[in-house]
């Protein structure tokens, strides 16, 4: 199992020191860095991390797809993949019909189909790049039909990135395991959700393309609560509850807690939502369910719970802790 920590924003460390965060945490041997787009761009943090490190693999866990193109994807992900010579991975998320018309200014429909003409228009725009291929791309939703020389960048020894594809819905997760290098789980995904629904969905779409498991990967970034006294722990156990109710409030996410017999707790939390009571909405976040989603324990305890949870079925790990015990964390996951 690969151990991947995080940059920028997401490891809360700011854009401007991503480079020392992401040199400082290639030093501790994790494998992978993740930068996410939330109120700050994912792919400046990557370009300075690019700059100070030299075997860490980098992605975007997630940027946003459908508030983009697939020209302005595949651009700054061919840029990055140079810049990084050869470690960038295109980490994709759809993310939600309200966020996407409203704050992006974007169409939405048909999601999953949608997702999967995006990634292969992509990829078609890499292959022009790369091997000369006329570019041709007409779909559904998409059409791309013009690349002059003067816009090419041309090939690489490197290649087109990897790219992942997050998901929590069925139709989703199958795209990734049909037309992606690899899968985002997400956060709001319990282990049994995950052995149930994900892990099914990605091998049905690996059959579809007639690929192996064994030529993509899974990482899964769940949430942990993790602290050295209890007066930590319920702190930090009060922020993730709030990021949980926050995923619950999302219809989407609702066969997540249907699964578990919480379906009445999606209505709920949307309602509350809807009137912006962020903060009492993480209050009927209860522990058992707070357990379901999250590791709950000290530091000793996180290498046995990600094996638990995870073990066979994740190809790689990320979380973000932050302290002194970094080293020992990493040390303890990779003999796990």
């Amino acid at each position: 199992m690969k151990i991947d920590g995080g940059v920028g924003v997401y490891a809360g460390t700011g854009s401007l020191n991503a480079g020392e965060a992401a040199r400082t945490q290639e030093e501790l041997g994790y494998d992978g860095l993740w930068a996410a787009e939330t109120s700050h761009d994912p792919f400046i943090s990557l370009a300075l991390a690019a700059e100070h490190t030299e075997r860490v693999e980098l992605g975007t866990s997630i940027v946003v797809a459908f508030g983009r193109t697939p020209m302005d994807l595949a651009i700054t992900a061919n840029d990055l993949q140079l810049l990084s010579k050869g470690r960038f991975l295109l980490g994709l998320g759809s993310q939600i019909k309200p966020h996407i018309e409203k704050r992006f200014s974007m169409p939405w429909s048909h999601p999953a189909p949608r997702m999967r003409e995006f990634i292969l228009a992509m990829r078609a725009i890499w292959d022009s790049w790369h091997n000369g291929t006329k570019l041709d791309f007409r779909g559904d939703f998409y059409t791309h039909t013009l690349m002059t020389p003067f816009f090419n960048p041309g090939p690489s020894e490197f290649g087109a990135p990897k790219v992942f594809l997050a998901g929590v819905g069925e139709l989703m997760t199958e795209v990734a395991g049909e037309v992606c290098d690899g899968f985002l789980a997400h956060a709001f995904s319990t282990p049994r959700y995950f052995r149930e629904k994900t892990i099914p969905a990605i091998e049905r779409g690996l059959k579809k393309a007639g690929r192996a498991r064994g030529d993509f990967e899974v990482t899964c970034p769940g949430f942990m609560v993790i602290a050295t006294t209890d007066e930590e722990l319920e702190k930090a156990a009060a922020g993730v509850r709030q990021q949980i109710a926050f995923y619950g409030s999302t219809p989407a996410y609702r066969p997540v807690l249907e699964l578990h017999g919480w379906g009445d707790l999606q209505t709920e939390l949307n309602t509350m939502s809807k009137r912006g009571e962020w903060v009492e909405m993480g209050k009927l976040i209860t522990d058992d369910i707070l357990s379901e989603f999250a590791i709950v324990g000290r530091p000793d305890d996180l290498p046995k719970q990600v094996a638990a949870r995870y073990g066979g079925l994740a190809d790689r790990m990320s979380y973000g802790l932050r302290g002194g015990r970094n080293q020992d964390i990493v040390d303890e996951l990779r003999a796990i």
